[in-house]
């Protein structure tokens, strides 16, 4: 029977309202009685009824929250490891696993901890400082370097700050390096090696350190002189380049006239060589015409005298174009004019012109015995 109706007594949830039962409820007595089944739900001892329905709800209610409160805490212990990432389980401090998997695992909230570290993200660290260089000289460096955790638990277990780790183990490895090199290498063409060997220290003192990180690529941004001195430096630099300069034009024209000078020389030497051939030669050969001449006059005297001294006068008339002989013993002058006898035909091997010069030749020869014996004549009827 609902409350509102008749007969239903006392059964009004909002008190008795007295005898006026179309007035407002009781706001008050309602709320008593609302703290009343609270209380009672959760072990209060005012407020409920003694028949033992107070006991019954407030033992559902207990398992009703427990189960509530065991279910949130299985949820929240539901955790995922991504494909890249890597986990570490400590329970109370302590390491109870040293690696999980990528998927879905589970652990007991509030009792074990789960560190997810991401193994393959490539994570950067740049630093910048001034250095000391072998020939006692200051530079600015700064470099950038790449690096991803190659463990987990290493990385996480060995060393506490391993970022600041790296980042000490970078500036000892850079001063280590820089300190063995000379400025010209750490600014101009040494960069890449010195980059190359900073990487490999590193990698050595973090593998020592147990830090579970691998060193990728060490990068040499910039390296220069201090801004105070860049002027001073770019002059000195200038002038370097002006004597790269300057040594390479000197090579370059050395590497032009020394071949040169030693092919004229070589030419010289091989002139020279076929000179005293030539000499030595024509020597040998003059000395064996002589002597074949001196056997020749040896067995006619007369004869081989006049026919050197025809071919002497040949000689000497072959240089001249006019030729003017004087007979002795007379008083007709010989005119020869040999240039007139050489424009009758420019060809020197045209046999006319030599067979006429021929006879002009021996009509010389005939005159001069001509002349040498009328002399001899004339020598000889004056004694």
């Amino acid at each position: 029977m609902a409350w509102n109706e008749s007969g239903g007594g006392d059964k009004d949830p909002w008190g008795n309202r007295g005898n006026n039962n179309d007035g407002p409820p009781d706001l008050d007595e309602a709320i008593r009685k609302l703290q009343g089944q609270l209380s009672g739900m959760f072990g209060g001892g005012g407020g409920g009824k003694k028949d033992g329905s107070s006991s019954s709800l407030s033992g559902g209610s207990m398992s009703l929250l427990v189960i509530l409160a065991l279910g949130l805490y299985a949820f929240a212990g539901v955790y995922q490891v991504d494909q890249q990432e890597r986990g570490v389980i400590f329970r109370f401090g302590e390491v109870l696993q040293n690696e999980v998997g990528p998927g879905l695992h589970w652990n007991p909230p509030l009792i074990d901890q789960v560190d997810i570290v991401n193994v393959t993200q490539v994570q950067s660290h740049s630093h910048q400082a001034l250095m000391l260089t072998e020939d006692e000289n200051i530079v600015d460096i700064s470099l950038t370097v790449q690096w991803v955790i190659d463990s987990a638990p290493n990385f996480l277990i060995n060393v506490r700050e391993p970022r600041d780790s790296l980042a000490q183990a970078t500036e000892s490895a850079l001063r280590h390096v820089a300190g063995s090199a000379s400025m010209d290498e750490v600014i101009t063409d040494g960069r890449e090696a010195i980059a190359i060997e900073v990487q490999e220290r590193l990698q050595s003192y973090l593998r020592s350190y147990g830090a579970g990180i691998d060193v990728t690529k060490v990068n040499i941004d910039r390296s220069a002189p201090p801004i105070q001195v860049q002027d001073a430096f770019n002059d000195v630099q200038k002038a370097k380049e002006d004597q790269q300069k300057f040594i390479n034009q000197a090579t370059a024209y050395a590497q032009q006239v020394v071949p040169e000078a030693r092919g004229r020389a070589q030419r010289q030497l091989e002139e020279a060589q076929g000179y005293r051939d030539r000499v030595i030669a024509r020597s040998e050969g003059e000395a064996q015409r002589f002597e074949k001449l001196l056997t020749e006059y040896s067995l006619a005297k007369e004869v081989t005298r006049d026919r050197l001294y025809i071919d002497a006068m040949e000689k000497v008339f072959s240089n001249s174009s006019k030729v003017m002989i004087d007979v002795k013993g007379g008083n007709n002058m010989m005119y020869l004019p040999l240039d007139k006898l050489g424009q009758s035909n420019t060809s020197v091997g045209n046999s006319t012109d030599v067979q006429a010069l021929r006879r002009d030749l021996d009509q010389l020869r005939r005159d001069l015995s001509a002349g040498r014996t009328n002399n001899s004549r004339l020598r000889g009827t004056g004694n």
